[in-house]
């Protein structure tokens, strides 16, 4: 069993012994703090998401992290192997999040023509530039690294996304207030605009409000989807 961190049973390191005093008593086990070892673990992930969110993935170290979780470097190391390892980790934990809220809005709203505009409308806010920051940092990170685990979580998290917005396409189809006979072509081309206009959008080059984003979205379903002229 690996050793506690003083930290982690609520006392500080036992000094060497003295003749002089009696043996210390060992500290019963309902006056330990320590908790399980998945929760400390959610505890250091969810301490580094706000850090790479404001700083970026790149500008993030293990004793960063350690300070953002009020526990020490020792701790942080026990229960991570690398730095990386703990940032993956938070990116993905934030946007499966993300994506989670966004699906259950979709799914919430009366036809799936409103619900690809609710998704429009969610993706560009001023709230939502911290997030693409991390979808950004999350794809550097899988190019830069060598994790086939890594690299295929990756991809199912983003075939999950294309499945979110074909459904949502799919979905105003058979409620008849879209036309198409290329959802899958559609899906791509929605996804990619995306991430285009997100990129702009962070790098300002040239300038690109959120209300101009949500409109070449807007402008993409109403030129691949349209409408079905009334009978």
């Amino acid at each position: 069993m690996a050793p506690h961190h003083p930290e982690d049973v609520g006392m500080t390191a036992a000094k060497p012994p003295q003749a002089a005093k009696a043996p210390r008593r060992a500290v019963a086990a309902a006056a330990r703090t320590r908790q399980p070892t998945e929760v400390r673990r959610r505890l250091i992930v969810e301490a580094a998401v706000p850090l790479i969110a404001e700083r970026g993935y790149a500008s993030v170290g293990v004793r960063d992290v350690a300070a953002a979780a009020g526990v020490s470097v020792g701790t942080v190391t026990y229960h991570f192997g690398s730095v990386q390892e703990i940032l993956s980790e938070a990116m993905v934990l934030h946007i499966e999040r993300y994506y989670a809220e966004l699906h259950e809005a979709a799914e919430q709203a009366t036809s799936g023509a409103e619900a690809l505009r609710l998704l429009v409308d969610a993706l560009f806010t001023e709230d939502t530039d911290r997030h693409w920051r991390m979808w950004f940092d999350y794809w550097n990170a899988g190019e830069q690294g060598t994790d086939e685990a890594f690299s295929s979580g990756q991809a199912r998290r983003y075939e999950s996304w294309h499945q979110q917005i074909r459904a949502l396409a799919e979905r105003g189809v058979a409620d008849g207030e879209f036309r198409s006979d290329d959802l899958d072509g559609f899906t791509v081309r929605f996804a990619a605009l995306a991430d285009g206009l997100a990129l702009q959008r962070l790098r300002q080059a040239p300038p690109l409000t959120t209300e101009d984003a949500r409109r070449h979205l807007n402008r993409l379903i109403e030129t691949e989807l349209g409408r079905r002229s009334p009978a």
